[in-house]
């Protein structure tokens, strides 16, 4: 009996053995199924390198792997991390920030299969009856001279919703000839084939300035179809520039286009709500049938608050299962603090905490057991109000039998875990270590850095700095603003808060842009390739380059792996990838230059003892020391923002939402008398280095800045200057001002959700 007790017992735990993942210094830990576990520890710790990089990617790999060949061919390739053995991990569902895609036709409903089932209601309910779900689809255009309507695209914008208008002098000068440069479009330079296939086609004089153009020469310049042409033996497509540009910019999310890009498109664009459908993607014929005097398209646009009350008057006669399951996803939305969205809203415009709580939706109505869930900072954007009910739906997941694994900084979350690994005790190569196992209590009485601060406050300021002067805003109505009038004051750090939804985004990066000398620094992915990392991003690596160059007599060009210092073997990415098939190809360790990315002749030259790979590897922290120069202050800057411990040659795209914006803000650090706008920049942070975020806050207002934040932390707040909390619900019960003052003074008052919250946090409850 004994030894089947041990048997069974040694499947309640998910086990790792000899985890080295990034920088886990070979970890053996035991994590509970079926329990609810909290990652705790600083930023760079490992967390991440353990539950995601480790558990979730081998549970993904092995799934993969048990679909045919011919699939797997078209899920890419995972590799298996670096770790001696994984026992009984079960399937992984993956629920992070990551934004959602960029497809103009993805909604709020169609992502979480809501307006799948409202499509199913229409068809069923409907008067008059005017087809299937997809007579109600915006994505299915309708056959043309059928009986009853096939799909319920709008033909006129195609079931977007909008339809553009270009300023044609915005994409050319008509001055100017094809060879003069007269294509103003960003990435159409005079030799670039973007242009050379205009010049080239023999549809148009390229010497010929437009203006000069023929009725004829314009039609073919402006809107020609596509036309195969043959430049250079090679057969290509002729397009108008309208329409070529239609396709490549304005059929795109315009908030996933480069900054750049956004801002061509703002200039030359004007996007218009279309006259067809007024803007709800969906034709005449769809539109027709309604249930209760109400059609598709007015039902998407509601408030999701206001949709849950709508369907409490559809009579369940018929289509009981139907509208139960459509109410228990509305209800859903609610739950988790979405019910001031709308299911016709784009899902490319949901934030990083948004996105993620929208697919946990998808989960929380799943038939499925006895799976992991894996979340990556679930409070990330949620006001201390909305934190409760996302401890609610995690406890609900885990009470359905599944294993729920959190990487979390909050000290709500980790209050309500059953099992708490502790990771540490620094960041980078001085973390990767198990600094505590068990429950909340055992945390709270350890000597970590996360026991430590688990109750630690930050107090509220004695006194407050005088503004220097105000920010304007009058009349605001972005989104559901409600003509908002403030003063936001200069030369002072001040805090917009309130819960999410209630519009302090579209109050602030709505309006303050428009002023002089506003660096805005978000979240947002930062772009590069893959060869893109913290020294080429921050100019360190320029002079690092130029060191080596003068202490070896040599060309700065030789110590990049972009450039002439690149290993053969691998051309400098460091890994040999390996195509196997169609979209499929698995990526090695380049031997030659042992991942380096290198040439076996550059890594001959040093500088202080340390070849260009040994400084690359470095981290900021480390590399401060051995730096020096502009090279030097950078590096300061960055450990200052709390990003010692990032490596100088680590890809971009491995770090963290609240890590670019931080690497953002490290580099807009040298800019004085500005004004600095951050959204959420404790996203990311332990309790521990909030502190750090707070001294560089001050810093930065003591040095001439002013700086506006959006955040939800209870300590910023605490430390601000001036408060800005909007409210007092979210969406359509939001968008007014509820409070303007010091902190002390809102906690006095209480008279708000926040000042509730920041009451019991600093202590006056």
């Amino acid at each position: 009996m004994a030894s089947d007790s041990h048997v069974a017992d040694a499947h309640d735990v998910i086990r790792v053995l000899g985890a080295r993942e990034n920088n886990l210094k070979n970890l053996d830990v035991e994590i509970p199924k079926r329990r609810l576990t909290v990652f705790t520890g600083v930023s760079g710790s490992g967390k991440s390198s353990l539950v995601f990089g480790t558990i979730a990617v081998e549970s993904q790999r092995l799934i993969n792997e048990t679909y045919p060949t011919f699939v797997q061919q078209f899920m890419g390739q995972l590799s298996r991390p670096d770790v001696d053995g994984l026992e009984n991990i079960s399937p992984a569902i993956i629920v992070d920030q990551e934004r959602m895609g960029a497809n103009a036709r993805s909604t709020v409903g169609t992502v979480t299969d809501a307006y799948a089932m409202l499509r199913l209601l229409f068809s069923r309910l409907g008067q008059p009856h005017v087809g299937s779900p997809q007579a109600f689809s915006f994505n299915i255009p309708s056959a043309p001279g059928a009986d009853t309507v096939t799909g319920g695209m709008c033909a006129r914008c195609e079931g977007l919703g909008e339809v553009s208008d270009v300023d044609l002098d915005e994409l050319f000068d008509r001055s100017k000839s094809l060879s003069e440069g007269a294509i103003t479009v960003p990435g159409y330079t005079v030799d670039g084939w973007m242009v050379r296939i205009f010049t080239e086609s023999g549809f148009l004089d390229a010497a010929k300035p437009i203006a000069d153009y023929s009725d004829q020469e314009r039609a073919d310049f402006l809107y020609k179809e596509p036309t195969k042409v043959k430049l250079q033996n090679m057969n290509m497509t002729y397009e108008g520039l309208v329409p070529k540009i239609t396709k490549s910019f304005l059929q795109k999310d315009r908030e996933a286009l480069q900054p750049h890009i956004r801002a061509f498109v703002d200039r030359a664009v004007k996007f218009l709500p279309c006259s067809e459908c007024g803007g709800s993607r969906l034709n005449e014929g769809a539109r027709s049938s309604k249930i209760g005097g109400v059609d598709i398209a007015e039902v998407s646009a509601m408030q999701i608050t206001d949709l849950a009350s709508w369907l409490d008057t559809v009579d369940p006669t018929a289509i009981g299962p139907l509208l139960s399951s459509l109410k228990k996803v509305i209800a859903s939305f609610i739950d988790i603090g979405l019910g001031y969205l709308s299911l016709d809203r784009s899902s490319g415009t949901l934030s990083g905490g948004e996105a993620q709580r929208t697919k946990m939706i998808r989960h929380l109505g799943s038939a499925l057991t006895d799976v992991t869930y894996v979340f990556d900072e679930p409070t990330a954007g949620l006001h201390p109000h909305d934190i409760q009910r996302m401890n609610e739906l995690l406890l609900l997941l885990r009470d359905k039998g599944n294993t729920v694994l959190v990487v979390e900084h909050k000290p709500e979350v980790i209050a309500i875990a059953d099992h708490v690994v502790d990771l540490g005790p620094r960041a980078g190569s001085r973390g990767g270590e198990i600094m505590y196992e068990g429950d909340v209590a055992g945390l709270r009485s350890s000597d970590t850095l996360t026991g430590r601060h688990l109750d630690h406050r930050a107090a509220l300021k004695p006194t407050s700095r005088p503004a220097s002067g105000a920010l304007q805003i009058r009349g605001a109505t972005q989104h559901n603003l409600v003509g908002v009038d403030v003063d936001i004051p200069l030369g002072v750090l001040t805090v917009v808060t309130g819960v999410a939804g209630s519009g302090k985004s579209s109050l602030i990066h709505g309006n303050v842009p428009a002023f002089d000398d506003v660096v805005v620094v978000d979240q947002s992915p930062i772009k590069g390739s893959r060869r893109s990392s913290p020294a080429t991003y921050t100019g360190v690596l320029d002079a690092i380059r130029t060191a080596f160059a003068k202490a070896n007599g040599v060309k700065a060009s030789l110590f990049s792996a972009n450039s002439e210092g690149a290993c053969p073997a691998c051309k400098g990415l460091g890994v040999i990838i390996t195509n196997l098939g169609f979209t499929q190809s698995v990526e090695t360790r380049c031997e030659v230059c042992e991942g380096s990315g290198f040439s076996n002749a550059v890594l001959g030259y040093t500088l202080d003892g340390k070849n260009i790979a040994e400084v690359l590897a470095m981290s900021a922290e480390e590399a401060h020391g051995f730096a020096t120069g502009p090279a030097k202050t950078t590096l300061a800057r960055m450990i200052d923002v709390g990003l010692g411990y990032i490596t100088l040659g680590q890809a971009l795209n491995t770090l963290s939402g609240g890590e670019r914006q931080r690497l953002k803000l490290a580099i807009a650090m040298a800019k004085k008398g500005a004004i600095y706008v951050l959204d959420e920049p404790t996203t990311g942070l332990h309790l521990a280095d909030v502190d750090n975020l707070l001294a560089l806050l001050d810093r930065l207002v003591d040095a001439g800045n002013s700086v506006i934040v959006i955040e939800h932390h209870q300590a910023v707040m605490a430390h601000a200057d001036h408060l800005i909390d909007l409210g007092p619900g979210a969406g359509r019960d939001g968008g007014r001002i509820v409070f303007e003052g010091t902190p002390a003074e809102l906690v006095a008052a209480r008279g708000t959700l926040t000042g509730a919250h920041l009451a019991r946090y600093v202590g006056a409850v």
